[in-house]
């Protein structure tokens, strides 16, 4: 791979050029004295930067959002979701600002990086928030993504931090920071929703059409287009889960809005790790009723799928989105049970395993 100089990354902003119905083009909020936390040079291979850059003064401004690169687009993606099982008409990017797509140089679509800030400043989806992250919050995400691919678990990735001394007041005051995310796409389950809900159906199909041509091109010419979108969306979801629950990974707000269309692990809050075995575990200290305790994991998921398959009824039957769904049940155990075996030392499959 060419790696190449901030100025010269190559950006191919496709959601941005997606009608405004989907997102508002936004400016970050200048960070006071910006300086460098931390650097991930293997997430800037993902997207070609050459590590030397992250020496150059210039670089701090670009990824606080004192300065736009050039080629980027800023925006926040508006999106709906069921939180804690009660469906929320409007969110969107409160403190998360999308810069653009980074590509390689041959514009293929497997290389496409969507460079997100986090904690940039307030968005039009801020809903009176301040728009800013905290130091300690996201060196615990940056720690945790890197942790989760390691650990070979589909998830966001973490560029780099840039910190300030600028206070931002929570329970009590701390200090800013800026983290630089990497997805293939920030759309989510909650993205499909809020069109959905507003009986706005060939939003819907827009943006089905959008995640398949980039994210599932491979999908774009077979029969039955919608529902085999449909049944990837439900086998990486419970591939996801199965990894989740075979490490003891608890995410915490397994809401709709932070479920990934591309099943990746995102949006990391309140998680956490078993230090031994606990289904009841809850990681969350707002989950008053362990919704999202570990063992209940896998449902939810399913749930949350569940919500998923309904966006897409006005493009397949109801019946083939039950279907779909059934599978997941059968797609999870294959995996959880492959990596159980393999935590074992189980070196062939029995039936009696």
């Amino acid at each position: 791979m060419i790696m190449h100089q901030l100025e010269n990354l190559r950006f191919d902003n496709t959601f941005a050029q997606l009608p405004e119905f989907f997102h508002q083009r936004v400016r970050p909020t200048a960070l006071s004295a910006p300086y460098l936390v931390s650097f991930n040079s293997s997430a800037a291979a993902l997207i070609g930067l050459d590590p030397a850059e992250a020496r150059r003064p210039e670089f701090v401004q670009y990824f606080c959002g004192n300065q736009l690169l050039p080629g980027s687009d800023p925006i926040a993606a508006i999106y709906a979701g069921h939180q804690f099982g009660t469906y929320v008409s409007q969110l969107g990017d409160g403190r998360a600002i999308s810069l653009g797509e980074v590509i390689d140089d041959t514009g293929e679509f497997i290389n496409r990086w969507d460079v997100q800030l986090k904690g940039a400043g307030p968005t039009p989806f801020s809903r009176m928030g301040d728009g800013r992250a905290v130091l300690r919050s996201t060196i615990r995400e940056y720690l945790c993504g890197e942790a989760m691919h390691a650990l070979g678990i589909p998830t966001t990735r973490a560029l780099c931090i840039v910190g300030s001394d600028e206070p931002v007041y929570r329970e009590t005051i701390e200090t800013a920071a800026v983290l630089t995310r990497l997805a293939p796409t920030q759309v989510r389950f909650g993205s499909f929703e809020l069109f959905y809900y507003r009986r706005q159906y060939e939003r819907v199909r827009e943006l089905a059409d959008y995640v398949i041509r980039f994210h599932y091109p491979h999908l774009v010419e077979v029969k039955d287009t919608y529902l085999q979108f449909l049944r990837q969306v439900v086998r990486r979801t419970a591939q996801l889960i199965a990894r989740w629950q075979a490490v003891g990974f608890a995410h915490g707000v397994m809401n709709t809005d932070n479920m990934s269309i591309t099943g990746l692990t995102m949006d990391y809050g309140p998680f956490g790790f078993l230090d031994e075995y606990d289904a009841e575990f809850i990681c969350n200290h707002s989950d008053y009723g362990g919704r999202y305790a570990f063992g209940q994991q896998p449902g939810v998921a399913l749930w949350n799928l569940s919500r998923f398959a309904q966006t897409l009824v006005p493009l397949v039957t109801a019946d083939e989105a039950t279907a779909a769904l059934n599978e997941y049940q059968l797609l999870f155990t294959e995996q959880y049970v492959e990596l159980m075996r393999g935590k074992m030392g189980l070196e062939r499959e029995t039936s009696d395993d």
